[in-house]
């Protein structure tokens, strides 16, 4: 993770720890793969329950390290995050012949994904795979959603979940030959799903709890109102990849068009991918990552409203960098909103190790609503 915020730091020219040359060009493979996809197979690896399921996670982090260390050649870090999504996407079919239910179709199905992703990007620019990437990660978390949440789905849902992972993922690897219009169902498909998602999510009723639920909930519906924000942008413009390219050749850089952007040029490629990975995927992090840590540090972790805090940085941070910086195509306050959440990022992992250490007595006030300190 740190990699890749010194990454995208880099990339909104703002001062950074570390200033070699290439990690700008590796900040997406660093955060998509190297982190977010550790994480998923991490969780991954404790639900199998075996040994050798930890690889996946191993390699995937060992491959963002890779890339990030100067003296090392960019295709061993490659090889490596290749290695790792081909674990993770062997663990899910392994987790499938456990469990033969459609939601671990839907993850091998997005592991894939992230495979083929990791494969291409040893013969083309990063930005070409970005559909790729993005959908392993909607239709991972997409699928986690329907697991959780079955008491709540239509009998129908599972019918449902496969079309729609199966129909994103086609479109998504369409976006390789037929980048408008593949790109334009990518974004109706996004959307459809977010809908869909939204409409049977249980978060829909905790949101009006207290504590950790409703934190949890907060965060699940502000994630999925980013999804549906790229969704409906991706409609619009179709191939963003294409349109920044054409915008660069103008002269335009960091996600700023000239005049009303929030359709064209850098500025829709921008959104696109930070309303995802950070409105959409972290968001979602952060509301499961009080109910997963425990289970992977064994300890308890107490819900502390100082949560709230890091949740609204992140996203009145980005909430800046779309509105006033991709959409106005104002510098100064993209570059904070970038910075902002980066901060986020940062402080989220003290936050927690904080939680983990308090003392017993204060869990316990705190979890019965008595200690908010």
């Amino acid at each position: 993770m740190l990699v890749g915020l010194d990454a995208g730091l880099l990339l909104a020219e703002l001062p950074a720890p570390v200033t070699a040359d290439r990690l700008p060009e590796i900040h997406g493979m660093v955060m998509v793969l190297g982190f977010l996809g550790a994480l998923i197979a991490l969780e991954r690896a404790i639900a199998l329950r075996r040994s050798w399921a930890y690889a996946a996670p191993a390699l995937l982090g060992a491959g963002g390290l890779a890339l990030a260390v100067p003296g090392l050649p960019a295709w061993l870090g490659q090889l490596l995050l290749l290695d790792g999504a081909i674990a993770l996407t062997i663990g899910y079919a392994v987790l499938w012949r456990r469990q033969r239910d459609i939601p671990t179709v839907v993850q091998v199905v997005a592991a894939g994904l992230a495979t083929m992703a990791a494969l291409l990007w040893l013969r083309v620019d990063v930005e070409r795979i970005v559909p790729l990437l993005l959908a392993f990660l909607v239709l991972t978390i997409a699928s986690e959603r329907v697991e959780l949440a079955r008491l709540s789905l239509p009998a129908t849902a599972d019918r449902i979940l496969l079309g729609a992972a199966l129909a994103l993922a086609s479109a998504a690897v369409a976006t390789l030959v037929a980048p408008v219009w593949a790109g334009r169902a990518m974004g109706l498909g996004l959307c459809a799903l977010v809908v869909w998602l939204a409409r049977h999510d249980v978060a829909r009723r905790t949101i009006a709890s207290r504590g950790l639920p409703r934190f949890a909930a907060a965060a699940m519906l502000i994630g999925y109102a980013w999804l549906f924000v790229a969704g409906l942008v991706w409609l619009g413009v179709g191939d963003p990849v294409g349109a920044a390219a054409v915008d660069a050749s103008t002269g335009h850089s960091a996600g700023h068009s000239a005049g009303f952007a929030w359709l064209a040029g850098s500025a829709a490629y921008d959104l696109i991918i930070h309303a995802v990975t950070l409105g959409f995927v972290m968001s979602m992090v952060l509301a499961h990552a009080p109910v997963i840590l425990p289970a992977v540090l064994r300890r308890p972790l107490p819900f502390h409203p100082v949560l709230w805090a890091v949740l609204g940085l992140l996203h009145v941070s980005l909430l800046a960098r779309v509105v006033l910086g991709d959409l106005a195509g104002l510098t100064t306050p993209w570059r904070v909103g970038a910075a902002g959440t980066v901060i986020a990022l940062l402080v989220f992992p003290p936050v927690i190790a904080w939680a983990v250490g308090r003392p017993p007595v204060a869990r316990r006030l705190v979890a019965s609503g008595r200690h908010t300190e």
